[in-house]
C-alpha cells in the first residue's frame, strides 16, 4: 500500500461530540499539483490580457475579418496560443474553433452571427475513465451599451482575465497526463446572453458527456472594489447553487426530508475549490457563497446548471463598476473603462492557482463512490455508511468519510476506511456526512451524500 494512504489509514477516529466550527486540515499536498501551481506566471498572464485588449474591442458582433481587431482576430490569436502549448505538449492538447450560427433574438442579437467557442481538449489516458472537466472564461467584451460592437472594449477584467487564467492553465497542465478529459474554453457571446456556454451546454448533454465539474471564471483579476472602496487581494469567491436545476420531485422530496439544500453537487464542487486552496495556494482564501451567482446575476455556468451538470462561478470579492460595462472615459477625475491597468496581475496569479489545484486534484482523484447510504434500520446514536466503489475509471484505495455539524459550511473531521463501509459514533441526528473515493496518492473524489436506505 502506498504510504501516502497509508498513513491517512491511521488516522485517529476520536470521537467529538462537540468542536469549534473550523475546516478539517487539509490532505497532504501532491508535489507535482504543488510544482504547476508554481509555474503559473504573473508576466503571462499580464500579456495575455494585454494581447486582448490590443484587439480594441472583442464584442460578439464585432468583425470577423480583420487580423487586427474584432471578435474574429481574437478568436483567432487564443487558437494560435492554444496551438503553441500543443506542439509543446507533443501534440496531446486539441485545439478547435466549434462555431455555431445564432438568429436574430429580438434582444442583443440584430442579425445571424457564426459564433465560436476556443476549445483546447486534453484527452485522458485511461479509456475506461470518462470523466470530463472544463474550465472557462468568456472572450467577448462590452462597453455602455451593449449594443455597440465598434467602440474600444478592453475587457481587460471581464473578461480576459478569466480567459488568460484558462490558457496559462492550459499551458501548465498539458505538459503532464490525466486519466480523465480536461477542456480549456474561451468561451463566446456572454455578454449577449449566455450563447457560447449554452451551445457548449447543450452540446455536452447531446452527446452524453460524463461531465464531472465545470468552473466558471468571470472577473477574476481585480483586487480594489469602488462604492465602498475596499480592497482584498487574499480571498476569490466561489458561487454555488444550491437546489439544482434540474432536481425531480422525488429528489426534492429527499432533500426536503434531509434538509440537504447545502450539499448539491455544486456546493460540493465549491468546498472541493475550498480545500484545494488551502491545500496549494499559501496565504489566500476561499469565500463559499451560498447563491447560484451574484444577486439576481448570472454567468457562463449557469447553463450548464440548467442541463443538469455540476458547475460554478469563480470571481473577485469587491467588484468595481467604473471599469465594467463602462465606455473609456474621464469624469470627476475619475476614469471608467476596463482597462488592464486595474488588474492585479498577482491576484490573479493565485486565482489561477486555486482553479488549477482544484482541475488537478480533480482530475487525478478516482471517481466518487456510488449508492451511498446511511442505514436507518436501527435506532441508534451511531452512523453506519455503506456505498460501492465507483464504477469509471481506476478502482479506489480507499475512502474518506467526512463529517460536519449541520450548521457547519465545512467539512470538520475526516474519516479514512479502507472498506466500502463505516460505523462511526457520531449521531446521524447532529451531524452531516459525505464519502469521497481516494486514490494510493492521497486524491480524493468529490464527496457524495448519503441517502437513507434500509
Amino acid at each position: 500500500m502506498n504510504l501516502r494512504f497509508a498513513l491517512l489509514l491511521s488516522a485517529s477516529l476520536t470521537p467529538a461530540f462537540v468542536f469549534a466550527q473550523t475546516a478539517a486540515p487539509a490532505p497532504a499536498p501532491d508535489p507535482s499539483i504543488k510544482q504547476m501551481v508554481e509555474s503559473i506566471s504573473a508576466k503571462n498572464l499580464e500579456e495575455d490580457i494585454r494581447k486582448m485588449v490590443s484587439f480594441g474591442t472583442r464584442h460578439t458582433l464585432s468583425d470577423t475579418k480583420s487580423k487586427k481587431r474584432g471578435i474574429g482576430a481574437a478568436r483567432n490569436w487564443v487558437e494560435s496560443e492554444f496551438r503553441k502549448y500543443s506542439k509543446a505538449s507533443g501534440g496531446r492538447l486539441k485545439v478547435e474553433q466549434d462555431t455555431f450560427l445564432v438568429k436574430p433574438d429580438g434582444r442583443r442579437i440584430d442579425k445571424p452571427v457564426i459564433m465560436a467557442n476556443v476549445m483546447a481538449t486534453l484527452p485522458g489516458t485511461d479509456p475506461t475513465d470518462t470523466r470530463v472537466f472544463i474550465v472557462s472564461g468568456h472572450l467577448d467584451s462590452r462597453v455602455t451599451d451593449v449594443m455597440n460592437a465598434t467602440a474600444d472594449a478592453p475587457g481587460a477584467n471581464d473578461d480576459a482575465s478569466g480567459v488568460a487564467l484558462v490558457m496559462e492553465m492550459a499551458r501548465v497542465m498539458s505538459q503532464k497526463q490525466y486519466p480523465c478529459t480536461l477542456i480549456f474554453v474561451a468561451v463566446q457571446g456572454e455578454e449577449q446572453g449566455l450563447y457560447g456556454s449554452t451551445h457548449l451546454a447543450k452540446r455536452a448533454k447531446k452527446e452524453n458527456w460524463n461531465l464531472t465539474g465545470m468552473l466558471n471564471n468571470d472577473i477574476v483579476g481585480n483586487s480594489k472594489g469602488y462604492d465602498p472602496e475596499i480592497s482584498d487581494n487574499k480571498h476569490i469567491r466561489i458561487f454555488s447553487e444550491g437546489v439544482p436545476a434540474t432536481e425531480t420531485p422525488d429528489e426534492a422530496k429527499v432533500r426536503r426530508t434531509l434538509s440537504s439544500e447545502n450539499d448539491s453537487p455544486s456546493r460540493q464542487l465549491a468546498r472541493y475549490g475550498k480545500t484545494a486552496c488551502e491545500q496549494y495556494v499559501p496565504d489566500f482564501g476561499v469565500l463559499l457563497e451560498y447563491r447560484p451567482d451574484r444577486f439576481l446575476r448570472g454567468g457562463d455556468h449557469t447553463p450548464f446548471n440548467q442541463q443538469g451538470f455540476t458547475a460554478v462561478r469563480f470571481t473577485e470579492v469587491n467588484e468595481n463598476f467604473n471599469h465594467q460595462h463602462q465606455d473609456l472615459r474621464t469624469e470627476n477625475n475619475i476614469q471608467y473603462g476596463d482597462l488592464p491597468e486595474f488588474v492585479d496581475y498577482e491576484y490573479l496569479r493565485k486565482n489561477t492557482g486555486v482553479n488549477l489545484a482544484t482541475m488537478a486534484s480533480l482530475a487525478l482523484a478516482p471517481s466518487s463512490p456510488e449508492n451511498v447510504g446511511v442505514l436507518t434500520a436501527k435506532l441508534t446514536n451511531r452512523t453506519e455508511l455503506k456505498w460501492d466503489a465507483p464504477k469509471v475509471g481506476e478502482r479506489a484505495a480507499g475512502y474518506v468519510v467526512l463529517m460536519r455539524e449541520t450548521t457547519s459550511p465545512v467539512w470538520q473531521q475526516r474519516f479514512p476506511v479502507a472498506t466500502t463501509t463505516a460505523d462511526l459514533p457520531h449521531s446521524k441526528d447532529n451531524y452531516i456526512f459525505g464519502v469521497a473515493a481516494v486514490d494510493a496518492e492521497g486524491h480524493e473524489s468529490l464527496p457524495v451524500i448519503p441517502k437513507p436506505v434500509r
